[in-house]
């Protein structure tokens, strides 16, 4: 329990979609400022499932514990940094919307996955189930960004200063995409409130970086263990937390800083370093793995080849792609990453990071790819993993089991109307969400993206991985 001494919460943060993440990352930040004396306190809220947790989250006093674990032992976090929680379906979404008019707001922070932010080629995707609700009945919203524009709309009709909307999720230029949702949305709604929003609302970027498996029975068992209690709003995750901030603040915020978080006036170098060395090997172990049997990323890495490649991916592919970031040597940020990734005690499972893949493989992959492309390198590890993502898709869908990607229904119409081999895969490339139609359509791109997935066919990962050629 938190000292008497220490200042009661301020609920100046209020966080939509208070998953695993959120709760393994931002919030052990701020324990370390509330350990410290602080008091910015957190509402946590849900829009759509997940009011069970919030409602454990209540009845556990608002507190649980974060558990860092690797192969040398384990460590236990307990966090009360939690001000409250909200959910539209228990609370009326007229609550959430007063908190977020509330003048003592400082930060509305996000973790609502790629999918939460509705765009479609950078824009809002006015198509969207949620945002054509949204905008016909503006009051009563349902997604993400309509609620965050129906409470900048009730903040402004109040009288009330801005605040910043804080993206946490894992997506290169996530602030800049944040505000292009928050204002495509609200010309929609009203231009004079897209105004206002754009004068008083800054959208800081930030670089995530932490990896929090899938609660598996395996963590509920070390957390039962660990702390005494069978609590499913724990959380188990790996030693290793970074944070960078683009610092700037329309209300305020914490002192991250002080926490170990990197206040830097450009994230995009730490970004793009994150997620193709990291991310885009991820979804390559996601896809790769998967099709040569491994439940996850740990049992890759105890396979020396797939190591090696994994290795050969972020140093000789994805590290090429980059620009130099002050103060990171590449080569050990990817042993560094080799050796988190090889943490048996997480189960961190390929077919959890093969989620909502079409939306993470543009920029881990694809992107990369096309930078490639123009310097005339090979890549024959991310051309795999393309390949091994069409695969995985194609064998999902045939097998009758649950394809969980935003495309779903899409991905699943190539598959029934395709046969297996070229014409699957130049289907597949027509996926403008996926490959910009002038990659696509270079020889440079698909010819060894065709040449992956038939030797995919042929002799399955292991072979491919085992004759790969040297570095140009």
């Amino acid at each position: 329990m938190t000292d008497t001494n220490t200042p009661a919460l301020q609920p100046r943060i209020l966080h939509l979609g208070f998953g695993a993440f959120a709760r393994a990352h931002m919030m052990v930040y701020l324990q370390d400022l509330r350990d410290a004396g602080g008091d910015w306190g957190v509402i946590a809220c849900r829009l759509n499932s997940g009011v069970e947790g919030l409602d454990a989250l209540e009845a556990a006093g608002l507190e649980y514990d974060v558990l860092a674990t690797d192969d040398t032992g384990t460590q236990t976090r307990r966090i009360t940094t939690l001000a409250g929680t909200l959910h539209p379906a228990r609370d009326g979404i007229d609550a959430v919307l007063a908190r977020i008019a509330d003048p003592s707001l400082a930060i509305i922070s996000l973790t609502i996955t790629e999918k939460g932010y509705a765009l479609r080629e950078g824009r809002l995707d006015c198509d969207h189930t949620a945002i054509r609700a949204d905008l016909a009945d503006p009051d009563h919203p349902c997604s993400a960004i309509g609620v965050i524009v129906a409470g900048l709309a009730a903040r402004r009709a109040a009288g009330h200063g801005g605040l910043s909307v804080l993206s946490c999720d894992n997506l290169p230029h996530n602030g800049t995409l944040a505000r292009r949702a928050v204002l495509d949305f609200a010309e929609m709604r009203d231009a004079d409130l897209a105004a206002w929003i754009e004068r008083n609302v800054s959208f800081p970027a930030t670089m995530v970086d932490r990896i929090v498996p899938a609660l598996d029975d395996a963590a509920l068992d070390l957390i039962a263990a660990t702390t005494g209690r069978a609590d499913r709003e724990s959380i188990v995750t790996e030693p290793f937390r970074q944070w960078v901030i683009q610092d700037n603040f329309a209300a305020g915020r914490p002192d991250w800083a002080r926490a170990g978080a990197q206040l830097v006036p450009d994230v995009a170098p730490y970004e793009e370093m994150k997620l193709r060395m990291l991310n885009g090997a991820h979804s390559f172990l996601a896809c790769v793995g998967q099709l040569s049997g491994y439940r996850t990323v740990a049992d890759c890495m105890e396979d020396t080849v797939l190591r090696q490649a994994t290795f050969r991916l972020m140093l000789d592919e994805q590290a090429r792609t980059l620009k130099p970031v002050d103060g990171i040597d590449l080569e050990d940020y990817a042993r560094r990453l080799i050796e988190r990734f090889s943490n048996s005690r997480l189960h961190h499972r390929t077919a959890q990071i093969a989620t909502d893949s079409s939306a993470k493989l543009p920029q881990r992959l694809v992107a990369p790819a096309a930078d490639h492309v123009v310097a005339g390198r090979h890549w024959p590890v991310t051309g795999l993993a393309i390949a091994g993502w069409m695969q995985l898709v194609r064998h999902t869908v045939t097998q009758g089991n649950d394809l969980s990607d935003p495309m779903r229904d899409v991905l699943a119409d190539i598959v029934a109307r395709t046969q297996d081999g070229a014409e699957f895969i130049d289907a597949m490339l027509q996926l403008r969400e996926v490959f910009p139609a002038d990659l696509a359509a270079n020889p440079r791109f698909a010819i060894p993206i065709h040449d992956a997935y038939q030797a995919l066919l042929q002799g399955g990962p292991g072979l491919i991985l085992s004759n790969l050629p040297e570095p140009a």
